[in-house]
């Protein structure tokens, strides 16, 4: 059999695997053959498609699913893949978005406060010497104020983000 699997270019258990085909089926047993698999693993019932289903849409994780209806983790995922439920983005639609807007100019501000670090002057990037060092220069406030309904925006740069500081700003914002 081995010289036969040598001529032939294929293993010596092919041949035996022909040689039983050939005893059991008779010459027909050597047509060619599908290469599918005979059997498919299952897939799982619809009711219980239904149930993995039915927790994704309540924001489940695939391991938290898995545990909970004692599935392999792998077998959820591929379902919820398949089911098109994998990202949670898909889950539910985009909520709309709330405005609120005031009717009147001046009813309602925002206002925000930005601390940047003040430039002392040149910096390593163009002298390149990272051993001067600018200590204690200090910080810059931009205070930013914003109407609600006309959205015109008012900013400045300030020393300090103190209560009287703020509180002037907000007066000549409105001004």
């Amino acid at each position: 059999m081995v010289e036969v699997a040598r001529g032939a270019c294929v293993s010596a258990r092919t041949v035996w695997k022909w040689w039983k085909r050939l005893q059991t089926d008779g010459v027909a047993g050597l047509q060619d053959r599908s290469s599918r698999p005979q059997r498919l693993a299952r897939r799982l019932p619809r009711y219980r498609q239904r149930q993995v289903a039915k927790a994704r849409k309540k924001r489940w994780s695939s391991l938290r699913i898995a545990s909970h209806y004692a599935l392999p983790v792998s077998t959820v995922v591929t379902m919820l893949q398949r089911l098109k439920l994998d990202r949670l983005p898909s889950l539910a639609p985009p909520q709309p978005l709330v405005r609120y807007e005031h009717a009147t100019p001046g009813a309602l501000l925002h206002l925000d406060i930005k601390k940047l670090g003040r430039m002392a002057g040149i910096g390593h990037r163009i002298h390149g010497d990272r051993r001067r060092r600018a200590r204690g220069v200090g910080w810059e406030y931009v205070h930013v104020a914003i109407d609600d309904c006309s959205r015109v925006g008012y900013s400045e740069v300030l020393a300090d983000e103190t209560g009287p500081t703020t509180a002037g700003f907000l007066a000549r914002a409105i001004a």
